[in-house]
């Protein structure tokens, strides 16, 4: 269980223990917690599930020709682990020498982020939280809390790492190429997509298109797409003329995946509707939330052709051909 063995030093660890084991364990609660951090005079926050652990500032050993916003290596537990420089990252000054380094395990990518001060611990619903105003298209933050005396911004991880590695983008935009006869029987599947980062849903809508599936109706929270979703079931004929499968990630504002997942599985109409989880955050305990939940299947991203393999599973009962040479 990774999320539970996070490290994060004197008073933080002390003020967490006592409730830290609840929420990290329950499913389909609409609620998830938050490492807050600071850089100058922003709060930032990130999910705790993508934290493996905060440690003090560690040398670097710089690296030659690497991404602008890395510092370098720094070495944990004898593993080499790149060092993004966060308040670069953000186009940020720092009021003092930033002091901590947090430790994520994002899309099965292990990367450390340097920051100011790591303060706190919050655990917060998912519909407390609001999307990102759009005043920019490089926006780095997916989410704004709303404190008492403070806003904490949630950042995008996923994109700043996809920024960093260009593997993560290839993988979310190569997938096995399809005959024209495969992508006409892909062509008449409606799909539902739930995605937050705006970057990596134009990314999977764009692929999943490329691929044959054409009718894709996609959201950037879980609750917008239950909306959506209501409504399909309201409407006559088999639910399968207007809904063959959902493609959710996991955390998103207003309501995260599985938080849909539960209603989509509670509903009569839709409760039978393949149900993929699609996220970066599709580690071993997060997989058995998933299978608890009524999951069809779980991929970690960025495997794009490894979800779409897993689609023509679940909406054709197998793998659908994908070259001439099949019919043979």
């Amino acid at each position: 269980m990774r999320q539970h063995n996070n490290h994060y030093g004197g008073d933080l660890m002390a003020e967490t223990d006592g409730d830290k084991k609840g929420i990290l364990l329950e499913t389909g609660t609409n609620e998830f917690e938050i490492v807050e951090f600071s850089i100058g005079k922003v709060n930032y926050g990130i999910n705790v599930a993508k934290v493996r652990e905060v440690i003090t500032r560690a040398p670097v050993t710089a690296m030659p020709q690497a991404h602008p916003y890395i510092d370098g290596l720094f070495t944990l537990r004898g593993k080499a682990i790149p060092l993004v420089n966060l308040p670069r990252c953000l186009n940020v000054s720092s009021a003092e020498e930033p002091r901590n380094i947090i430790v994520t395990e994002i899309n099965n990518f292990n990367i450390g982020f340097l920051v100011e001060n790591v303060s706190r611990i919050h655990r917060i619903s998912w519909k407390d939280m609001e999307p990102a105003p759009e005043v920019g298209d490089q926006s780095r933050v997916v989410g704004i809390i709303k404190m008492e005396d403070r806003i904490v911004l949630l950042l995008d991880f996923e994109t700043i790492i996809a920024e960093i590695n260009p593997e993560i983008n290839a993988k979310l935009t190569t997938f096995e190429e399809a005959t024209e006869a495969t992508k006409l029987q892909r062509s008449d599947v409606h799909v539902v997509v739930a995605e937050d980062s705006g970057m990596l849903r134009d990314l999977l809508v764009t692929t999943l298109h490329e691929s044959g599936y054409r009718f894709v109706r996609d959201f950037g929270n879980g609750q917008d797409a239950w909306e959506y979703l209501q409504g399909l079931a309201a409407k006559d004929g088999p639910i399968e003329d207007h809904v063959r499968v959902i493609v959710s990630d996991v955390e998103m504002p207003k309501m995260d995946g599985h938080r849909l997942l539960k209603l989509v599985r509670e509903n009569e109409r839709l409760a039978n509707v393949p149900f993929v989880l699609f996220s970066s955050l599709i580690s071993e305990e997060m997989r058995r939330k998933g299978e608890s939940l009524g999951a069809s299947g779980q991929i970690s991203k960025p495997e794009i052709n490894q979800l779409i393999g897993l689609l023509d599973n679940l909406i054709f009962g197998k793998p659908i051909k994908k070259s001439q040479d099949d019919d043979e």
